[in-house]
């Protein structure tokens, strides 16, 4: 299996020289957030998602100094984002970056909705949904405005949700639909009045697209393309002035959950990820299955092209996959 990492650096060698908007500085880039923000597939993998390929682009056109999606995990709730923002692991990365994106809320309500694939069915309770809306509200302010205190030199970006359900029955999609602009405008408010950027996602997802873009009947995850799509619309509402084509996107390079958990439970005990990217060689045998989880970072070789993985090995992490849809 090719590496993720070799793939990022074929892409990126052949992305053009960086444009005028490099002369806003190298990006320190976190990713925080849901399973979106950690790159979950259609197929319960973990691969390249909408962070990745932002991270991707930034290092070419702008000069990408770090990047973490350390800090997102599938499953993760507002209330499980508000608490990793808080813990001692990401007091450092918080501290260091400049650009921030959060995909939370998805998993408040969603988990909520019974779908049935099979029948094409969607169903949910509505009280329940307000209460989780209401929770989704009152967390979602104060991640961010512990961003504001633990990043303070970062620009924050909050994604925007798209619309799941694309296979289901016609008549079954109203209901659920107004739940989720009813979360998007929550996330839109909170973000605005935090002095954030909201990114809105779901136009993308609209139409006979849709179902393409969220192959899985029986799964609410986006292909690379979607992943695309979600990229494409944070750089539309930010300062870079760019968008990524779809021969820009790296090939497929899938992790299992269950490979990476047992990675994560293996390396528990590890010693410093960032030391130990540095003290190893980039053709390591060790390696060859490490690609495409956690963060890419510059490797220390001298060659500013090659980039090596890190795991999160330090973190209390529940079991990958669990929580909530998103």
């Amino acid at each position: 299996m090719k590496k993720l990492a070799a793939a990022l650096i074929a892409v990126l060698l052949l992305i053009p020289a960086a444009g005028p908007a490099s002369a806003g500085g190298r990006v320190v880039y976190v990713a925080l957030g849901d399973s979106l923000a950690a790159g979950q597939t259609p197929s319960r993998s973990i691969d390249a998602g909408y962070s990745d390929l932002i991270a991707m682009k930034l290092q070419r056109y702008i000069g990408l100094a770090y990047y973490s999606k350390d800090l997102s995990f599938p499953g993760f709730t507002t209330r499980q984002v508000l608490d990793r923002v808080r813990s001692e692991e990401a007091q450092q990365l918080l501290g260091q970056a400049n650009l921030i994106t959060v995909s939370a809320g998805a998993n408040d309500l969603l988990g909520l909705i019974r779908h049935d694939p099979a029948n094409g069915t969607l169903a949910f309770d509505r009280i329940p949904a307000d209460f989780a809306l209401n929770g989704v509200r009152k967390n979602m302010g104060e991640i961010l405005r512990e961003l504001a205190v633990r990043a303070p030199r970062a620009k924050v970006y909050v994604m925007g949700y798209y619309f799941p359900y694309p296979h289901v029955k016609e008549k079954m999609k109203a209901g659920t639909r107004e739940q989720l602009d009813r979360l998007n405008l929550i996330l839109k408010q909170e973000a605005e009045a935090a002095g954030a950027v909201f990114v809105p996602v779901s136009d993308r997802f609209e139409g006979a697209t849709a179902a393409a873009f969220i192959p899985n009947p029986a799964d609410v995850h986006p292909s690379i393309e979607g992943y695309r799509q979600m990229a494409n619309a944070f750089f539309d509402a930010s300062p870079y002035r760019m968008s990524i084509s779809p021969w820009e996107l790296p090939p497929p390079n899938p992790v299992s959950f269950e490979d990476m958990q047992k990675r994560l439970d293996g390396e528990a005990s590890a010693s410093d990820g960032r030391r130990a990217a540095a003290e190893r060689p980039s053709d390591d045998p060790r390696y060859e299955h490490a690609a495409g989880i956690h963060a890419i970072l510059p490797e220390t070789s001298g060659n500013p092209g090659v980039f090596l993985v890190e795991s999160a090995t330090k973190q209390k992490t529940p079991p990958i996959g669990g929580g909530g849809p998103f």
